[in-house]
């Protein structure tokens, strides 16, 4: 059941002039990957596919990140009358498209499956929130708000099926790891870079290294200390880690300097 719809955004409320044009950017791709949340969807029903209460848990979890696609296309449009949402959306599903002709996870088993699902909540809700706390506008901060708790709970749905799944197949601490580590460099494909190329360029070619930078630019700056601690706390949780202890506090030294580092190091080359 969705814990909010389009009609409980305060669209008149919208400021026009609290709109940060480099935020926009990160909002337009963002759309994109929210709104193909159908194929995720029809992704997992084939993993779990003997699994109907599952089934039913990913369908539903489809259907809200699809409004959150909307919201923040609705949004766009607003921040950006020229911005065609369901042009760039045609053209983000028909250049981006993750494999559906599947029988088992691309994990390997269904509890790496769910491990990777929880990292990208982690992720998600992590980004929803230094989202929030960044902007101004308040229609934005509002949908913002609203998608980053649906990306909490959506990770503790994901963490409690893979409690059940752990039982069943006794996934270990380094299997874990590996997917995490997996999913992380993951983050670097073709999915953000192609999204934000579908949603912010026309007539020109598409070239990956260029905007994953692109999109690196607008998102890096966004994190502060507590959102980064937040995140890695999440992301030993799902490890089966300590979330509170050193390594949590030494990873997260390292994610903000590496953040730091970056942000200046895209800077500098804009």
């Amino acid at each position: 059941m969705r814990h909010w719809t389009l009609d409980n955004i305060p669209w008149d409320r919208f400021d026009p002039a609290k709109v940060n044009p480099v935020v926009l950017k990160a909002i337009k791709a963002s759309a994109m990957v929210e709104a193909n949340g159908e194929d995720y969807g029809a992704y997992l029903c084939q993993v779990f596919h003997d699994d109907p209460e599952f089934q039913q848990v990913a369908r539903e979890w489809a259907m809200e990140e699809i409004q959150h696609g909307q919201a923040l296309g609705r949004w766009a449009r607003l921040a950006d009358p020229s911005f065609d949402y369901d042009d760039s959306l045609r053209r983000f599903t028909d250049g981006y498209k993750i494999p559906l002709d599947v029988e088992k996870s691309v994990r390997g088993s269904r509890s790496g499956e769910l491990v990777a699902r929880c990292i990208v909540e982690t992720g998600t809700s992590t980004y929803y929130t230094a989202l929030m706390d960044a902007v101004d506008e308040p229609v934005l901060k509002e949908i913002c708000r609203n998608i980053a708790a649906d990306e909490f709970r959506h990770y503790k749905l994901f963490y409690s099926y893979l409690k059940r799944y752990l039982d069943r197949e006794r996934l270990g601490l380094w299997g874990r790891l590996r997917v995490v580590l997996r999913r992380l460099i993951e983050s670097h494909d073709d999915e953000l870079a192609y999204a934000f190329f579908a949603a912010n360029t026309s007539g020109e070619t598409y070239q990956r290294r260029r905007f994953s930078k692109a999109y690196a630019r607008c998102a890096y700056p966004l994190y502060r200390r507590a959102h980064v601690e937040r995140a890695i706390s999440m992301a030993l949780k799902a490890c089966g880690l300590n979330p509170t202890g050193r390594l949590s506090r030494w990873l997260s030294d390292a994610a903000c300097g590496f953040l730091r580092y970056h942000a200046a190091k895209l800077n500098a080359s804009a």
